[in-house]
């Protein structure tokens, strides 16, 4: 990838990207408390700090995702490979024949779709996740219904309510949902908002929620709640988690699976 020229930045811009280095993510309003400006000053700041590849912007402010930050979703697709194909083999054993699943965004959800389509038949595949389409569209082994609304095309994700609404048509077997943090309590978090409302539609429509994330995702910061671990029913995953983790699936009847035997 080509290297990107930072343009420099003021002190408040500086004290904004160190607090949302430290925090994962940060808010207009808490910035403008923080340091005594009104809230258009604020996102004139985050918008300065996103075009120039600081942050990345959201609603209501934005977030710092340490190590995969400016990564486009192809660049994705190459960081923790091996861990994706080990967590989608253990998926796809998980997932009967003639079965129907729900797929949402993340490169590792993709992976599970390649792993499915070529040991399964007879799926009904719904998503809002066009790269996923785009993997079983020609396939002659699955039904893909994808869900209409607003294109992110960062990543070909279909967010909004529109999506949601999609989704709530359908009673699914199995979610197969990726995330993108997980704190020490057991919170889902994301960076989207209007992510968010299509997960938790997934959530609410499936039999059985599959909760799929590689290790980088344990005790990061987002912004937006999704769901808490309490209320999947497997998470599958390439380490085992820490305890606190292990304890509250235990407490839960949450089954983990670990993907690989290197932990």
């Amino acid at each position: 990838m080509k290297d990107i020229q930072k343009n420099p930045l003021n002190k408040r811009q500086r004290d904004i990207v160190n607090y949302a280095r430290k925090d994962g993510f940060v808010t207009v309003e808490n910035l403008s408390e923080l340091f005594q400006v009104t809230h258009q000053t604020i996102r004139r700041d985050l918008t300065y700090l996103s075009d120039n590849l600081y942050l990345s912007r959201t609603h209501g402010g934005a977030f710092f995702q340490s190590g995969v930050s400016n990564v486009n979703h192809y660049s994705r697709q190459s960081i923790a490979q091996e861990e994706k194909l080990a967590i989608a083999s253990k998926v796809s054993a998980l997932i009967p024949d003639n079965s129907s699943v729900v797929l949402n965004i993340g490169t590792t959800t993709e992976q599970v779709a390649r792993s499915l389509l070529s040991t399964h038949q007879g799926l009904k595949i719904i998503t809002n996740n066009i790269n996923i389409v785009n993997i079983a569209g020609n396939s002659k082994n699955c039904e893909v219904w994808v869900a209409g609304g607003k294109l992110r095309s960062a990543d070909n994700a279909i967010v909004g309510s529109l999506a949601s609404d999609f989704i709530s048509n359908f009673k699914i077997d199995n979610a197969i949902v990726g995330i993108s943090a997980i704190d020490k309590e057991g919170t889902l978090l994301d960076f989207d908002h209007e992510e968010l409302m299509v997960t938790k539609t997934i959530y609410k429509q499936s039999r059985r929620i599959i909760l799929i994330a590689d290790a980088n995702k344990f005790d990061r910061k987002a912004p937006y709640v999704t769901g808490s671990i309490r209320d999947i029913d497997i998470f599958v995953t390439d380490k085992m988690p820490d305890k606190n983790i292990i304890n509250i699936c235990e407490k839960n009847n949450v089954e983990i699976i670990i993907s690989s035997n290197k932990n």
